[in-house]
């Protein structure tokens, strides 16, 4: 039984596109490389290796390193599904070995257990990721078994989940700090059709916010695993700061553990942590019908995208626990904004479109894409943005890999399978959701289709498609919501549509071409009032992309500058700029210095202004040349 995670598969799509193209061949060629040899600088194999040979101690990075190099396995495999090559795939199967070698005849595998604390398994389900690590282990295992068709993972994956089986619901009763294992449950399910898997993923979602197994470990700290871990006061002490309220009482919103998900309105905690549950939740919503769960998904989308999400698509300000905070709380140069974090908004987001064939979701997914997610990978494939600010003073930085190195490797396999967030299929339907220069060959409902598309996006905002069936089937073409105008035509023919969501084609196809241009303007934007750190700035987009200015661009300190609500901007495309960039120039006003010698403070009614312009370039195309302040939202006249 192989049933696609997603609607359209990895190796149904093939891209083809001017400005996508590059990042994905440099993640292949680059990143895979270079991040199968951090794997082994910081000792995440060797962990593997010292299993095998039955060591004890000599543990190496964070407890939850393996999954470093589940993430690192799932992403080349991803790779070998659309194009094999002996020498990926001879470095997978040597990884893929070691995660075999090290698992135990009950199916456990986790070198930091089984090298550090091996009597004490599952007792520190808060912090030491167990649970986690498995579901990556088993998204690993599906992504290699659908490319290749080779057990080997599969079979340690199903080994994994039928111990967690065995052990949940039964000797255990808990959930994970960090959830995972709910949406990799899910993947198994519909590659083997084993209905446990979906029973004990459903298990996880309902028993958070019902269970008193997190707050339990902090009563009885001397018991659980970790404790003397980490060069401190040990991983389980550590928990204290996020999962305690100041009155050191157990909250477990950082953990999404504060309320039932049924009954949570607002987005809490840990985003990552968030957005790997809420994905897992719409996967059983897909596959269970509860509506009430689908209820809280609503709620929830709502909330994060209309009072605690970035404009780049960013979500989670703070940096003490890497999460979200209250509405409106969305602070600049000290945004935390995750690179992981954008990354599981993307495949929430996916599951939403999957489900719904909503525009909105798939808006959203293009948003972070381009600006959120992007940010976090440098243009040499080499070197990454743990955090994401929006603001910088010069001293923030991409590097190559991470102690906690969760966010290189979730960039690697989403590059990998980016062909898979292009399309989507429902109900007997196509749905053309992004821009993307690709080809698709695929079926819906028994009918061949293919899908050649030429876009132009993002620096122009046109597409072209040529498709061909040997049925009818329809086909629907998302207008994005940043259009203030829209031309869809077929084979020169305009077709009539309200101008938002997705245009119905409906036809046996035969190579006919349908031409998309959409009206796009340079726009100045405001946040809601209640963000104070925005409050009298705007920043600009020139949509899909929001601009950053940086202070290499321009001749004044980047706080000078004003952006009144009236300016107008010109674009230019520099070919040997960033890799080929638009920039923008924007008309601004600067303080006129004339005066100001001698002189620290002056009635402002003699402080006069001067025209200049602001230089913009891409956000996610910043802190690639020399270091300098950085903003995106810039002083204005706002009322």
């Amino acid at each position: 039984m192989t049933v696609p995670q997603y609607s359209v598969d990895v190796d149904e799509v093939e891209i083809d596109d001017a400005f996508w193209s590059p990042w994905i061949r440099r993640n292949r060629t680059e990143t895979i490389e270079y991040q199968y040899e951090q794997l082994e600088e910081s000792g995440s194999l060797e962990n593997f290796r010292r299993v095998i040979d039955g060591k004890e101690g000599g543990f190496s990075g964070m407890w939850f390193q393996d999954s470093d190099a589940y993430k690192w396995i799932e992403a080349a495999s991803y790779e070998l599904a659309k194009a094999d090559d002996s020498d990926l795939r001879e470095r997978v199967d040597e990884v893929i070995d070691l995660v075999a070698g090290a698992q135990r005849e009950d199916g456990y595998v986790n070198t930091y257990f089984q090298l550090v604390e091996p009597d004490t398994q599952w007792t520190n389900l808060n912090m030491l990721h167990e649970l986690y690590c498995g579901g990556h282990l088993i998204e690993a295992a599906v992504a290699h078994y659908r490319a290749t068709g080779d057990r080997t993972l599969l079979d340690v994956g199903i080994g994994f989940a039928d111990h967690v089986d065995d052990v949940f619901g039964d000797e255990i009763d808990g959930v994970p700090g960090h959830e995972e294992i709910e949406l990799a449950l899910v993947k198994l399910y519909r590659v083997t059709g084993e209905e446990r898997y979906l029973d004990r993923a459903k298990y996880f979602v309902d028993r958070r916010g019902h269970d008193d197994r997190l707050a339990w470990e902090f009563e009885h700290l001397d018991e659980v695993a970790g404790h003397e871990y980490n060069d401190g006061d040990g991983a389980a002490e550590g928990a204290r700061a996020v999962f305690l309220d100041d009155d050191g009482e157990y909250d477990g919103s950082y953990a999404q553990d504060h309320a039932p998900v049924r009954e949570q309105d607002t987005v809490e905690g840990h985003s990552v942590r968030a957005m790997y549950l809420f994905a897992a939740v719409t996967d059983l919503v897909e596959e269970t019908g509860d509506e009430e769960l689908w209820a809280a998904m609503e709620r929830l989308w709502e909330n994060m995208t209309t009072k605690r999400m970035y404009v780049t698509g960013g979500i989670g300000p703070a940096h003490e626990h890497e999460g979200f905070t209250e509405d409106y709380d969305l602070p600049n140069e000290t945004a935390y904004a995750e690179t992981c974090a954008a990354i599981g908004s993307i495949f929430w987001n996916q599951r939403l479109l999957d489900r719904t064939g909503e525009a909105k979701y798939a808006d959203l997914i293009e948003r972070t894409l381009y600006n959120g997610f992007l940010a976090g990978v440098g243009l040499d494939g080499k070197r990454f943005f743990y955090v994401n600010p929006l603001a910088s003073s010069g001293d923030h930085h991409r590097k190559g890999w991470f102690t906690c190195a969760c966010c290189p490797p979730n960039a690697a396999r989403l590059f990998a399978s980016l062909g898979q967030y292009l399309y989507s299929k429902r109900d007997g339907e196509l749905y053309v959701d992004q821009f993307v220069g690709s080809r698709l060959d695929t079926t819906v409902d028994g009918v061949n289709v293919t899908v050649e598309q030429s876009s132009s996006l993002p620096w122009e905002p046109a597409a072209t498609l040529e498709i061909d069936s040997d049925g009818q089937v329809p086909v629907n073409v998302r207008i994005p919501e940043w259009a203030t105008g829209a031309t869809v035509a077929v084979d020169g023919e305009e077709v009539t549509h309200d101008g938002a969501g997705f245009v119905r084609l409906d036809r046996e196809w035969d190579g006919e071409t349908v031409e998309l241009a959409f009206d796009r303007e340079t726009e100045l934007v405001a946040a809601h009032p209640a963000v104070e750190a925005d409050a009298g700035r705007v920043a600009v987009e020139r949509a899909p992309l929001v601009y950053a200015a940086e202070a290499v661009d321009n001749d004044r300190p980047l706080h000078q500058y004003a952006v009144p609500t009236e300016a107008e901007a010109e674009a230019t495309h520099q070919s040997s700029l960033l890799e080929g960039v638009t920039t923008l120039e924007i008309g601004a006003t600067v303080p006129d210095l004339d005066g100001w010698d001698g002189s620290l403070y002056r009635s402002a009614s003699e402080v006069e202004s001067e025209d200049a312009d602001l230089t913009l370039v891409p956000y996610y195309a910043w802190d690639n040349r020399e270091a300098g302040d950085m903003q995106v939202w810039h002083r204005s006249d706002l009322p």
